[in-house]
Protein backbone atom coordinates (compact mmCIF):
# COMPACT_ATOMS: atom_id res chain seq x y z
CA UNK A 1 0.00 0.00 0.00
CA UNK A 2 1.60 3.56 -1.19
CA UNK A 3 0.21 4.90 1.85
CA UNK A 4 2.18 2.66 4.90
CA UNK A 5 5.40 2.71 2.19
CA UNK A 6 5.24 6.26 2.49
CA UNK A 7 5.01 6.13 6.28
CA UNK A 8 7.74 3.49 6.51
CA UNK A 9 9.97 5.96 4.47
CA UNK A 10 9.19 8.73 6.81
CA UNK A 11 9.72 6.78 9.63
CA UNK A 12 13.26 5.64 8.85
CA UNK A 13 14.11 9.69 8.50
CA UNK A 14 12.54 10.53 11.40
CA UNK A 15 14.64 10.98 14.69
CA UNK A 16 11.70 12.77 16.90
CA UNK A 17 8.60 10.78 16.19
CA UNK A 18 5.61 11.48 18.87
CA UNK A 19 2.76 9.33 19.11
CA UNK A 20 -0.77 10.92 20.07
CA UNK A 21 -3.67 8.08 20.15
CA UNK A 22 -7.00 7.66 21.73
CA UNK A 23 -9.38 5.34 21.81
CA UNK A 24 -9.51 3.63 18.41
CA UNK A 25 -6.22 2.08 19.94
CA UNK A 26 -7.20 -0.29 21.93
CA UNK A 27 -10.73 -0.98 20.70
CA UNK A 28 -8.42 -3.46 18.37
CA UNK A 29 -7.39 -4.88 21.63
CA UNK A 30 -11.17 -5.36 22.90
CA UNK A 31 -11.54 -2.45 24.50
CA UNK A 32 -14.66 -0.99 23.31
CA UNK A 33 -15.23 2.88 23.07
CA UNK A 34 -17.57 4.23 25.75
CA UNK A 35 -18.86 6.67 23.79
CA UNK A 36 -20.64 3.72 21.57
CA UNK A 37 -24.29 2.97 23.33
CA UNK A 38 -25.31 0.04 22.46
CA UNK A 39 -28.99 -1.54 22.96
CA UNK A 40 -27.89 -3.31 26.71
CA UNK A 41 -26.00 -0.23 27.76
CA UNK A 42 -29.31 2.05 27.47
CA UNK A 43 -31.25 -0.54 29.57
CA UNK A 44 -29.03 -0.85 32.25
CA UNK A 45 -27.57 2.97 32.93
CA UNK A 46 -30.38 5.74 33.91
CA UNK A 47 -27.35 8.23 33.00
CA UNK A 48 -25.02 8.99 29.78
CA UNK A 49 -21.96 7.60 29.92
CA UNK A 50 -20.70 11.56 30.44
CA UNK A 51 -22.56 12.10 32.96
CA UNK A 52 -21.43 9.07 35.00
CA UNK A 53 -17.79 10.03 34.36
CA UNK A 54 -18.30 12.71 35.64
CA UNK A 55 -16.83 14.70 39.37
CA UNK A 56 -19.59 16.02 40.33
CA UNK A 57 -21.57 13.03 39.45
CA UNK A 58 -19.19 10.65 41.60
CA UNK A 59 -19.35 12.88 45.03
CA UNK A 60 -23.02 12.35 44.57
CA UNK A 61 -23.80 8.57 43.17
CA UNK A 62 -20.63 6.47 44.02
CA UNK A 63 -22.41 2.84 43.99
CA UNK A 64 -23.84 4.07 40.77
CA UNK A 65 -20.38 5.40 39.42
CA UNK A 66 -18.50 2.14 40.50
CA UNK A 67 -20.84 0.00 38.79
CA UNK A 68 -20.68 1.62 35.24
CA UNK A 69 -16.89 1.92 36.04
CA UNK A 70 -16.00 -1.94 36.40
CA UNK A 71 -19.06 -3.13 33.80
CA UNK A 72 -17.61 -0.55 31.50
CA UNK A 73 -13.83 0.71 31.89
CA UNK A 74 -12.01 -1.98 33.40
CA UNK A 75 -10.52 -5.24 30.74
CA UNK A 76 -8.03 -6.23 33.26
CA UNK A 77 -7.19 -9.16 30.18
CA UNK A 78 -6.51 -7.05 27.75
CA UNK A 79 -3.91 -7.94 25.96
CA UNK A 80 -1.68 -4.93 23.57
CA UNK A 81 -2.16 -5.07 19.71
CA UNK A 82 -0.37 -4.42 16.61
CA UNK A 83 -0.24 -0.44 17.06
CA UNK A 84 1.10 -0.86 21.15
CA UNK A 85 3.82 -3.01 20.18
CA UNK A 86 5.21 -1.17 16.95
CA UNK A 87 5.01 1.89 19.09
CA UNK A 88 7.13 0.29 22.04
CA UNK A 89 9.57 -1.06 18.81
CA UNK A 90 9.96 2.53 17.63
CA UNK A 91 11.12 3.76 21.34
CA UNK A 92 13.60 0.86 21.50
CA UNK A 93 15.12 1.84 18.29
CA UNK A 94 15.46 5.67 19.26
CA UNK A 95 13.20 7.11 16.75
CA UNK A 96 9.80 7.83 18.70
CA UNK A 97 10.59 9.92 22.06
CA UNK A 98 7.02 9.83 23.70
CA UNK A 99 3.64 7.95 23.24
CA UNK A 100 0.74 10.97 24.51
CA UNK A 101 -2.28 8.98 25.15
CA UNK A 102 -5.83 10.16 26.06
CA UNK A 103 -6.28 6.18 27.38
CA UNK A 104 -6.56 4.76 30.46
CA UNK A 105 -5.95 0.87 30.30
CA UNK A 106 -2.09 0.54 30.47
CA UNK A 107 -1.67 -1.06 27.64
CA UNK A 108 1.57 0.89 26.08
CA UNK A 109 3.40 0.31 28.97
CA UNK A 110 2.22 -3.24 29.05
CA UNK A 111 3.72 -3.54 25.36
CA UNK A 112 6.95 -2.20 26.86
CA UNK A 113 6.72 1.53 26.15
CA UNK A 114 8.59 3.69 28.85
CA UNK A 115 7.69 7.08 27.88
CA UNK A 116 4.29 7.42 27.98
CA UNK A 117 2.56 10.84 28.72
CA UNK A 118 -1.41 9.62 30.08
CA UNK A 119 -3.64 12.55 29.51
CA UNK A 120 -6.46 11.51 31.24
CA UNK A 121 -4.36 9.30 33.93
CA UNK A 122 -5.17 5.42 34.38
CA UNK A 123 -7.33 2.70 35.87
CA UNK A 124 -3.99 1.03 37.43
CA UNK A 125 -3.78 3.37 39.89
CA UNK A 126 -6.04 4.02 42.67
CA UNK A 127 -5.37 5.99 45.49
CA UNK A 128 -7.57 6.91 49.23
CA UNK A 129 -9.33 10.09 48.84
CA UNK A 130 -8.60 10.34 52.75
CA UNK A 131 -5.57 9.22 53.58
CA UNK A 132 -4.08 8.87 50.35
CA UNK A 133 -2.56 5.00 50.25
CA UNK A 134 -2.18 3.62 46.80
CA UNK A 135 -4.55 0.45 45.85
CA UNK A 136 -4.12 -1.16 42.44
CA UNK A 137 -6.71 -2.38 39.50
CA UNK A 138 -6.91 -5.87 41.51
CA UNK A 139 -7.55 -4.08 44.55
CA UNK A 140 -10.70 -2.42 43.16
CA UNK A 141 -11.79 -5.81 41.44
CA UNK A 142 -11.16 -7.24 44.03
CA UNK A 143 -14.39 -4.89 46.38
CA UNK A 144 -17.58 -4.87 45.72
CA UNK A 145 -20.32 -1.38 45.45
CA UNK A 146 -17.52 1.45 46.21
CA UNK A 147 -14.01 0.53 47.36
CA UNK A 148 -12.72 1.75 50.76
CA UNK A 149 -9.58 2.08 52.02
CA UNK A 150 -8.62 0.92 55.77
CA UNK A 151 -8.82 4.24 56.99
CA UNK A 152 -12.14 4.53 56.15
CA UNK A 153 -11.93 6.99 52.94
CA UNK A 154 -13.63 6.07 49.29
CA UNK A 155 -10.85 5.03 46.76
CA UNK A 156 -10.53 6.89 43.70
CA UNK A 157 -9.19 5.76 40.65
CA UNK A 158 -6.58 8.48 39.38
CA UNK A 159 -8.57 9.03 36.06
CA UNK A 160 -9.46 12.13 34.89
CA UNK A 161 -13.35 12.79 34.49
CA UNK A 162 -15.15 15.30 33.25
CA UNK A 163 -15.28 18.43 35.27
CA UNK A 164 -11.05 17.61 36.57
CA UNK A 165 -8.71 19.38 35.28
CA UNK A 166 -5.68 17.64 33.07
CA UNK A 167 -2.72 17.21 35.23
CA UNK A 168 -0.45 20.36 34.31
CA UNK A 169 3.29 18.37 34.62
CA UNK A 170 1.82 15.93 32.39
CA UNK A 171 0.48 18.86 29.55
CA UNK A 172 3.50 20.66 29.80
CA UNK A 173 5.61 17.76 28.88
CA UNK A 174 3.15 16.63 26.03
CA UNK A 175 3.77 20.30 24.52
CA UNK A 176 7.34 20.53 24.99
CA UNK A 177 7.56 16.64 23.00
CA UNK A 178 5.36 18.11 20.33
CA UNK A 179 6.44 21.08 19.78
CA UNK A 180 10.15 19.80 19.71
CA UNK A 181 9.10 16.60 16.88
CA UNK A 182 9.95 16.26 13.27
CA UNK A 183 6.84 13.57 13.27
CA UNK A 184 3.69 13.18 14.64
CA UNK A 185 1.70 10.31 14.36
CA UNK A 186 -1.72 10.73 15.51
CA UNK A 187 -4.02 7.88 15.78
CA UNK A 188 -7.46 6.25 16.61
CA UNK A 189 -8.89 9.75 17.90
CA UNK A 190 -11.91 11.42 16.40
CA UNK A 191 -10.05 14.50 17.73
CA UNK A 192 -13.18 16.18 19.36
CA UNK A 193 -12.10 15.85 23.04
CA UNK A 194 -10.55 19.41 24.28
CA UNK A 195 -8.12 19.98 25.25
CA UNK A 196 -6.24 16.89 24.60
CA UNK A 197 -7.15 17.33 21.15
CA UNK A 198 -5.77 20.88 20.76
CA UNK A 199 -2.38 20.01 21.20
CA UNK A 200 -1.87 19.12 18.49
CA UNK A 201 -1.76 22.93 17.37
CA UNK A 202 1.85 22.92 18.81
CA UNK A 203 3.61 20.37 16.25
CA UNK A 204 5.85 23.13 13.60
CA UNK A 205 7.00 20.09 11.51
CA UNK A 206 5.68 18.84 7.98
CA UNK A 207 5.22 15.07 8.67
CA UNK A 208 1.79 15.18 10.49
CA UNK A 209 0.42 11.43 9.78
CA UNK A 210 -3.21 10.92 10.72
CA UNK A 211 -4.12 7.26 10.73
CA UNK A 212 -8.17 6.69 11.79
CA UNK A 213 -11.04 5.16 10.47
CA UNK A 214 -12.96 7.86 10.17
CA UNK A 215 -12.85 11.56 8.87
CA UNK A 216 -11.62 13.92 11.11
CA UNK A 217 -12.16 17.48 11.12
CA UNK A 218 -8.06 17.66 10.68
CA UNK A 219 -7.52 15.70 7.96
CA UNK A 220 -7.00 19.09 5.54
CA UNK A 221 -3.86 19.85 8.03
CA UNK A 222 -2.18 16.40 8.27
CA UNK A 223 0.43 15.95 5.13
CA UNK A 224 -0.61 11.85 5.04
CA UNK A 225 -3.76 10.45 5.78
CA UNK A 226 -4.33 6.59 6.20
CA UNK A 227 -7.92 5.30 6.86
CA UNK A 228 -7.23 1.99 7.69
CA UNK A 229 -6.50 0.18 10.86
CA UNK A 230 -4.17 1.19 12.99
CA UNK A 231 -3.00 -1.87 14.38
CA UNK A 232 -2.06 -2.86 10.85
CA UNK A 233 -0.72 0.35 9.33
CA UNK A 234 1.88 0.68 11.95
CA UNK A 235 2.59 -3.32 12.27
CA UNK A 236 2.96 -3.02 8.71
CA UNK A 237 5.31 0.19 8.57
CA UNK A 238 7.30 -0.95 11.80
CA UNK A 239 7.50 -4.64 11.17
CA UNK A 240 5.73 -6.66 14.28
Amino acid sequence: MQDVDTLRKWIEESSYIIFFGGAGVSTESSIPDFRSTDGLYNQEYDYPPETILSHSFYLKKPEEFYRFYRNKMLFPDAEPNRAHLALAKLEQQGKLKAVITQNIDGLHQKAGSREVLELHGSVLRNHCMRCGKFYSLEDVLASSGVPRCSCGGIIKPDVVLYEESLDTDVLTRAVYHIQHADMLIIGGTSLVVYPAAGLIDYYQGSKLVLINRSVTSRDKQANLVISESIGSVLGSAVGV
